[in-house]
């Protein structure tokens, strides 16, 4: 529901800030003070086409922000999930035009395209008027509608679910059957480079091995002639370090019986003997086992050229050769076996088509139960507003394919031998038709009826789809058009019963939807000697009579505009 609405710098508004309430509420005022520029600033907020024109004169930006109640709506959520929105309640919804033309929209602080916007804006309001936002008018929602009314919203989730796998398998059968040329064409390529790589067989982290052994090899000399030298320094000398430490250690033996404290030096000293002696050990071992093999070099070498070459062919390195083989080993493989995995994937195909078509025709049927149900109910109230020959009628149309232009390649439905075109939402095209006058052929909802008309239409509409649809907020501008007495009442008690449902915000003339308000508010024009502007004032208990008065006798407010305001604010 709409909480809060604040405009600024908008058209004639300087400042208004609104706090509407669940229910009905009513907006009236005299012509002209500004109660078509509210409908204007919310449609704003919905993503309706923003114009410097609207900015109130210097001033340099107009606001128009609303705070909505959204109660954790997973539709809303969603959006603001894909959307990169944080989750807020109440919701904060802004939009900013310059006197320049330039506009700035924002959802929970967070900057939103015009698309974004508007995507919102049909989740949280209905705006029926001059300008319409109407879901009821938009074709694409019939379906939807009429599988709410019914309570098919399951097996339309089944349908959905099954499209989407069948969906998938015909991608993924059109890729394959693309894949199998264009790896035909390849196939040799992909043998001659299997061929290849495995002919050299790289291992892993083996070219880090051969360079080690490579650079061994290659410094044998300098590494015999270092260990040698070293080996006799620490070890092999008459004064080498080992000796050296030797006569070290048992000088301090004979300085320990002296004094004690030389005994953890003598200890320390005799550690390093030890340390010095593994080292020669080494040393020696080493040495030893040197070769010089020019024939194992040249191998070293030739080996690392055949890898070098590898990797300039197949991604710079030895995991990118290894994964190259084991991709067009794969490849060429599913080459050879082409036939088999389409095969599989038809008869998967078949399988998935079998159960979207029992779903498909399960959920037609239902639907056109429900059709005749919403058709009957309609009518009645259209007649209970004022419009007693209205014919409406849901047209169902299932059109099989009749031109042969669907197969068993591309068919995504098949009832008995006819195959079907599948939608995302089912097999049916859903359409609402009316006639408004006697003996008339009813014709697309969309293209029918005045506005007084139309917007009588959408209340029969949405008070019978009242507990299926769950948009938060209807905004009704012109309900009253070409209605009075006894019609207008009923207009009224519609509204006022359809408030149950849904938040209602209606504009009206006519003191019989007006006496029925749950919130009452009345649209004003302030001058004085520089300036025009409009404001909005809800009215308290006495006000409102007072208003429902002047509905009824105009400006002078008789005691019998009085008597009748108040009757029918006490006939809600």
């Amino acid at each position: 529901m709409l909480k809060h609405l604040h405009i600024r710098n908008y058209a004639l508004i300087d400042k208004i800030d609104i706090d509407f309430e669940r229910g009905l509420n009513i907006l009236t005022g005299e012509t002209g003070a500004g109660k078509s520029i509210l409908i204007g600033a919310i449609g704003l907020l919905l993503g309706e086409r923003a114009s410097s024109d609207t900015v109130r004169q210097d001033t340099g930006k107009a606001v128009v922000e609303a705070a909505f109640g959204i109660e954790k709506n997973k539709l809303i959520t969603s959006l603001l999930e894909e959307n990169q929105i944080d989750w807020m309640e109440p919701l904060i919804v802004r939009r900013e035009v310059t006197t320049g033309g330039q506009s700035r929209g924002f959802i929970n602080d967070t900057p939103a395209n015009v698309k974004t916007m508007k995507a919102l804006g049909e989740l949280l309001v209905d705006l029926h008027g001059q300008h319409e936002h109407q879901s009821l008018l938009r074709i694409n929602m019939h379906a939807k509608l009429l599988d709410d009314f019914g309570g098919l919203t399951g097996i339309v989730a089944d349908y959905k679910k099954s499209y989407k796998k069948l969906h998938g398998l015909f991608e993924k059968l059109r890729d394959l059957q693309q894949r199998e040329q264009s790896l035909k064409e390849k196939k040799d390529l992909y043998t001659f480079q299997i061929n290849e790589i495995d002919k050299v067989d790289p291992q892993p982290d083996e070219e880090t091995s051969l360079e080690t052994d490579l650079n061994i090899l290659e410094n044998a000399e300098t590494l015999y002639e270092q260990t040698q030298q070293l080996y006799e320094l620490l070890y092999e000398n008459e004064r080498s370090v080992y000796e050296t430490l030797v006569i070290a250690r048992n000088r301090l033996e004979s300085l320990a019986d002296i004094d004690p404290s030389f005994e953890e030096f003598k200890k320390e000293c005799t550690s390093a003997e030890a340390i010095v002696n593994e080292i020669a050990k080494f040393l020696q071992g080493y040495n030893s086992r040197i070769e010089f093999d020019p024939e194992r070099l040249e191998q070293l070498r030739d080996r690392l050229g055949q890898l070098s070459l590898l990797k300039k062919k197949y991604g710079g390195s030895i995991e990118s050769i290894i994964e190259h083989r084991k991709n067009i080993g794969e490849e060429l493989e599913l080459a050879e076996n082409f036939q088999d995995s389409i095969d599989a994937l038809k008869n998967e195909i078949k399988s998935a088509r079998s159960e979207l078509s029992t779903i498909a025709e399960r959920l037609s049927s239902k639907r056109r139960d429900t059709a005749k149900k919403i058709s009957k109910m309609i009518g009645n109230e259209l007649s209970t507003l004022g419009i007693p020959n209205a014919n409406f009628e849901v047209q169902i149309t299932t059109k099989p394919d009749t031109m042969g232009e669907l197969n068993e390649e591309n068919a995504f439905v098949k009832l008995g031998k006819e195959f079907y075109p599948a939608y995302h939402n089912g097999i049916d095209k859903v359409e609402f038709y009316i006639s408004t006058n006697l003996g008339e052929p009813p014709k697309p909802l969309a293209k029918v009826a005045s506005g007084g008309e139309i917007s009588r239409i959408m209340l029969a509409m949405k008070s019978v789809l009242a507990k299926s649809e769950r948009l938060p907020l209807l905004i009704f501008d012109e309900i009253d058009v070409g209605v009075s007495g006894r019609i207008a009442h009923a207009v009224g008690k519609s509204l006022n019963n359809l408030s149950a449902y849904h938040q209602i915000i209606a504009i009206t003339h006519l003191p019989q939807i007006a006496g029925l308000a749950d919130c009452h508010y009345v649209v004003e024009k302030i001058e004085d000697e520089k300036h025009t502007a409009t404001r909005v004032r809800k009215l308290t208990t006495g006000e409102r009579v007072r208003e429902v008065a002047r509905l009824l006798s105009g400006e002078e407010i008789t005691e019998a505009g009085i008597a009748g305001a108040k009757e029918l604010i006490k006939s809600e």
